[in-house]
């Protein structure tokens, strides 16, 4: 008979009694569990042999239920389904706390609406039933809830209530209209930010698959917000989100860009509406960048806006054009790869096109060609990392390492949305700014000298927020080979 492996782990754990009085602590505890223990097995184990008083929740133990819902290295994770390692600092959820590991969810639980039989006793078509599996599997755990940057600044419901809102709207059997009680819920706060998706155990898309569905039916119905209608007519009329303010980049530049010395690839360049129009200067120390490394880029002047700000605020019928227009500008030309500097324009296409050609960021280029070493520059950055980026497309460590070409030091600040995204600075001015202050207090945090990001929604709304220059990792790159040339 196969005997079962012991390890022992040691695990820091939150403690705390909101009516104590006593400041929390972090206590170190040491088990015995079996080898591939899950979390829950480390706590139920502290609980029976060292500590009785330590309070936590669980039930199902097969992540059915969701109850045993904590931060684990900071991350929202079900203890019942993470894999115990040693070393791990367990937290409970950033909700009302009741006891240790254990938070109020009644508060938020109670809200959530339950269907309302129409009295109908048909039974719902495949058609209808596929349209709900993408957003039925919530168990319910919160842990969207303790991560939505909305909830901590403005009145709204959350994620998990929007999910099921939208749920509700999709079943035929379900009494009544949901879509304007979620817009009175907050349905417009919402910053697309995907913290949500990701914190998830059961990854549901709640902004794709829920909010953003829910902004389209509230669109049908006349209920989308006066300055989203705006942005949306502006694209119809120019093919651009946002008005001309002087020359732009494409109007500056020659469809076919040759770098400085031999060829290392081709590509094509999706601008963007904003490093277009408004932060022109970034777009065009980026081609410096690029010319320099052997990059040649082909730059289609018929390209239009990608089409995110009318998905992500529920306003699509002009969406499919924007698509075709796109897509063909590369394809006719023979592009296979096209690059995206901007996050949410990256996203997109990533995400919500179907292209012929690979999409590629602009830092994932960078790093996977390899460029010529910047000289070191005397600052103490941080970095921002844009949600269409990280959390849209997966990207994380490009970043940081081309900011180590650079930076004399490199501070790391949480990763939490500014607040320019999802149409909330254009909708909701107020709610971006007390976002963008959250961050400016981040930011203030680290000592830094200089904020880096790869968005220009985000540098741009960033700046407003604190005294620290905000710049764009490419300008920082060109700065040290203007260093190292001489000229700076």
């Amino acid at each position: 008979m196969t005997s079962v492996k012991k390890v022992s782990l040691t695990v820091k754990i939150l403690r705390q009694d909101p009516s104590s009085g006593i400041t929390p602590f972090y206590k170190d505890y040491n088990v015995e569990v079996n080898e591939g223990a899950r979390v829950l097995d480390v706590l139920i184990a502290v609980k029976d042999n060292l500590d009785p008083s330590l309070a936590f929740r669980y039930c199902c133990g097969a992540g059915q239920c969701g109850s045993c819902a904590i931060k684990i290295n900071g991350e929202p994770k079900l203890a019942c389904m993470t894999i115990a390692e040693d070393g791990f600092i367990l937290k409970p959820l950033d909700l009302p706390d009741i006891k240790d590991l254990a938070v109020d969810l009644v508060s938020e639980l109670s809200k959530m609406p339950g269907l309302v039989p129409c009295g109908c006793s048909e039974l719902p078509e495949k058609e209808e039933i596929d349209r709900v599996k993408p957003i039925r599997d919530c168990i319910e755990c919160l842990c969207c809830v303790s991560v939505c940057p909305a909830m901590k600044v403005v009145d709204f419901a959350g994620p998990a209530l929007m999910r099921q809102e939208m749920r509700l709207a999709l079943d035929s059997r379900s009494l009544g209209n949901r879509v304007p009680l979620a817009v009175d819920e907050g349905l417009f706060t919402c910053t697309s930010c995907q913290a949500c998706y990701l914190a998830c155990p059961k990854k549901i898309a709640i902004p794709g698959r829920a909010i953003e569905k829910l902004r389209e039916l509230a669109n049908r119905q006349g209920l989308t917000l006066d300055r989203h209608k705006a942005v949306a007519e502006l694209v119809r009329t120019t093919g651009r989100s946002v008005e001309k303010a002087g020359e732009t980049f494409l109007e500056m530049v020659q469809e076919v860009i040759e770098p400085y010395g031999e060829v290392r690839a081709e590509l094509g360049f999706f601008v963007g509406c904003m490093y277009n129009m408004r932060v022109v200067q970034t777009c065009l120390d980026t081609i410096e960048v690029l010319k320099r490394n052997g990059i040649r880029v082909i730059v289609p002047k018929d390209q239009v806006c990608c089409g995110s700000p009318l998905i992500r605020t529920g306003q699509t019928q002009i969406l499919e054009n924007l698509k075709k227009t796109n897509i063909q500008c590369f394809v006719k030309r023979g592009i296979d790869t096209v690059l995206t500097m901007c996050a949410g324009c990256g996203s997109t296409l990533k995400n919500d096109y179907d292209t012929p050609f690979e999409v590629i960021d602009i830092n994932q280029l960078l790093v996977k060609y390899g460029i010529e070493t910047p000289e070191k520059l005397d600052i103490k950055v941080t970095y921002h990392d844009p949600c269409h980026l990280l959390r849209g497309q997966g990207v994380h460590d490009e970043p940081r390492e081309l900011i180590g070409m650079f930076a004399r030091e490199f501070v790391e600040m949480p990763s939490i949305c500014c607040g320019a995204g999802g149409g909330v600075r254009s909708g909701l001015p107020d709610e971006a700014k007390a976002l963008g202050m959250k961050r400016g207090e981040e930011i203030g945090k680290t000592g830094c000298d200089i904020v880096v990001t790869s968005c220009p929604f985000c540098e741009f709304h960033i700046q407003e927020s604190t005294d620290k220059p905000v710049k764009n990792i490419n300008s920082l790159i060109l700065e040290g080979y203007r260093k190292k040339d001489g000229n700076c």
